[in-house]
C-alpha cells in the first residue's frame, strides 16, 4: 500500500510541477524517486519510526519551484529544529492548517482537466478515486478502487482488450485482499 501511496503522490506532484512528458506519459525521474523513498520507507522501519513516504503536501513546494534537493534539505533542517519547538507547535489548533490544506486540495485537483469525460471507461474511475481518497483519508485506497472499477467498466462495456495484462493481475491480488479483510 506504501507503494500506492507513493505512485499517487509521485504521479500528482509531477503532473502539478509539469514534468511529465505529454507524449509519452511517463514522469522524469521516476526510478531515483522511488528508489529515494524505498530507502527512506526501510530506514524509517529500522528505526522504529512510522512509514517514511513522500506525501501530497509536496505539491505546495514543488508548485512554488521546489524542485530540487535543497528544497528537501531545508525542510528537514526547519523540522530538526522544530522538534526542541514541539511544545509551543502543539498548542496551535489543528484548524489552523485547515488553509494549508485547501490549498493543497486545489493543486491535486488541477489535472482533472486532462481527463476525458466523455468517454464513461476513462471516467468512472477516475471519478471513483476522486470520491474515495478524501473519504478514506488514503491514497492507495483510491487507486485500488480506481484500478478494480477501470478493469469492471472495461470489461463490462466490451472493451477488455484495452486493459493491459499487468491490470487483471493487479485487480485479482487486490480482489483477493478485499476478500481476507473480509475474514478477519
Amino acid at each position: 500500500m506504501d507503494l500506492f501511496d507513493t505512485l499517487g503522490t509521485l504521479i500528482g506532484t509531477s503532473t502539478s510541477a509539469g514534468m511529465v512528458d505529454s507524449e509519452t506519459g511517463r514522469i522524469h525521474g521516476m526510478n531515483r524517486a522511488l528508489m529515494a523513498d524505498a530507502i527512506g520507507t526501510t530506514f524509517g522501519a529500522l528505526c522504529g519510526t512510522n512509514t517514511v513516504t513522500t506525501y501530497v503536501e509536496s505539491t505546495t513546494g514543488v508548485v512554488e519551484g521546489g524542485r530540487t534537493g535543497l528544497t528537501a534539505f531545508t525542510v528537514a533542517m526547519l523540522f530538526l529544529v522544530a522538534l526542541f519547538f514541539s511544545p509551543l507547535f502543539l498548542v496551535i489548533p489543528p484548524a489552523a492548517t485547515t488553509s494549508a490544506m485547501v490549498l493543497v486540495g486545489v493543486l491535486m485537483i488541477k489535472p482533472i482537466t486532462k481527463i476525458d469525460l466523455s468517454d464513461v471507461t476513462e471516467a468512472v474511475p477516475c471519478f471513483m478515486m476522486i470520491l474515495t481518497m478524501p473519504f478514506t483519508g488514503s491514497i492507495s485506497d483510491g487507486m485500488v478502487l480506481g484500478v478494480l472499477s477501470y478493469v469492471l467498466v472495461k470489461v463490462c462495456t466490451g472493451r477488455h482488450q484495452q486493459v493491459s495484462v499487468v491490470m487483471y493481475i493487479l485487480s485479482a491480488f487486490f480482489v483477493l485482499k478485499y476478500i481476507s479483510e473480509l475474514f478477519n
